[in-house]
């Protein structure tokens, strides 16, 4: 085990050496030796630090240790070993020792969700551990506006995963503790940490790798269908895919109205099936959009069916009804996205279509050789911010 000193504990922690005096006083610390510091005794001061600015007093947690009914052991297990420490240079001088721009830097904190740092504040341990990635883009000519971009995003997916990781701790280890009147000890539940958080990290680990290998594909596909229409070999259009927008009638003031976690049981929910339906038939949910989803098939045919099933799935379920429009024709794939007039005017569709429709345009239901399907007309109709009449037939079950 690594052992401190307590002015390598002060600075790591970014606290005064008194403030570490006071805490060992108080009986919050308790080294084995006086100035020798464990790692777990390091998190234990970052967590002081942290319960005294959420408004616990320091005497308090203290006198709450001594009658066993708090307890800041648990600390000790390693699963804990993200609660990082001060590295030891600042932003200005990283960004002077490794050429990323200042600003661009900055955006690590950011990203995690906390306040813009000054030039002179200090870097943690785990950003640190980010740097050397952005060094590298830097290096190779990337553009600041796509590595931040790419920044914000993982910093947004992965705050995500760990709020509904606490959320799950909190209703299956610590409210059945709570609930079983076990002690601070069993509450904390540092044996059950050191054996899930590794598989919890492999789990998230072995997602994204997944999710990489099935962009990667489509990067690969895209490039060699590009170099192939450049030599005369093959037609990008000879199978024009479809997008397909999927969006929820009254999801908005049901939100409002439930609040923030029906909000996110909803979105779970609609999720779950709306993504086994789309991936059935072969098309990839792209993107979600508060109220709706925006799907890619490279077959019109079948995303037509999808578009009816999770219409009739997410109406059996009790949920708002869906109204969902598609287009087919060609489309630009970008960083992860689709862009083009496809993509705008598959929007426009959805917008026009009303609870329960799914409408799509003549492309698609020429494209469509799917059995038990038929189309109705619609007719010539105008859609906001579009030029023009476009022609929409409404897609349904024979």
């Amino acid at each position: 085990m690594t052992w401190y000193a307590g002015k390598d504990v002060a600075e790591r922690t970014g606290v005064e050496t008194s403030y570490l005096v006071r805490l060992v006083e108080l009986g919050i610390l308790t080294p084995e030796e006086p100035d020798r510091f464990s790692p777990g005794d390091v998190r234990r001061v970052l967590m002081a630090r942290s319960l005294e600015d959420a408004g616990i007093a320091l005497d308090d947690l203290a006198a709450g240790i001594r009658h066993g009914a708090l307890s800041l052991d648990f600390f000790d297990a390693t699963g804990y070993e993200r609660f990082a420490g001060l590295a030891a240079e600042t932003f200005q001088q990283v960004s002077d020792r490794t050429g990323i721009p200042l600003e661009l830097l900055t955006v690590i904190r950011e990203a995690i969700g906390m306040a813009q740092p000054s030039p002179d504040d200090r870097l943690r341990e785990d950003e640190m551990a980010i740097v050397p990635f952005i060094e590298l883009q830097v290096s190779e000519g990337f553009r600041p506006a796509a590595i931040e971009r790419l920044l914000r995003v993982e910093g947004d997916s992965t705050r995500r995963i760990a709020e509904q990781e606490a959320a799950w701790w909190t209703s299956e280890v610590i409210e059945r503790a709570l609930a079983a009147g076990k002690g601070p000890e069993e509450i904390g539940g540092a044996e059950l940490t050191n054996r899930v958080a590794p598989l919890a990290e492999q789990s998230v680990l072995a997602m994204y790798h997944a999710h990489q290998a099935r962009n990667w594909t489509s990067n690969i596909i895209e490039g060699f269908e590009v170099l192939l229409a450049n030599a005369g070999i093959h037609s990008r259009l000879e199978r024009l895919p479809a997008i397909c927008f999927l969006d929820l009638t009254g999801y908005t003031r049901l939100t409002q109205e439930r609040g923030d976690d029906a909000a996110a049981d909803l979105a779970t929910t609609v999720a779950r099936l709306v993504q086994r339906s789309s991936v059935r038939h072969g098309g990839k949910p792209i993107k979600w959009l508060g109220d709706g989803v925006m799907f890619y098939f490279g077959d019109p045919g079948p995303g037509v069916r999808a578009a009816l099933e999770m219409v009739d799935a997410l109406a059996a379920a009790g949920l708002p009804p869906a109204h969902v429009g598609l287009h087919a024709g060609p489309v630009l794939y970008q960083e992860g996205d689709y862009y083009g007039q496809t993509v705008n005017l598959t929007a426009r569709i959805a917008d026009y279509a009303r609870s329960g429709e799914v409408l799509v345009t003549q492309a698609v239901a020429d494209a469509s050789q799917e059995e038990g399907i038929a189309f109705a007309d619609v007719g010539q109709v105008e859609l906001k911010g579009v030029t023009g009449t476009v022609h929409l037939l409404r897609a349904h079950r024979t």
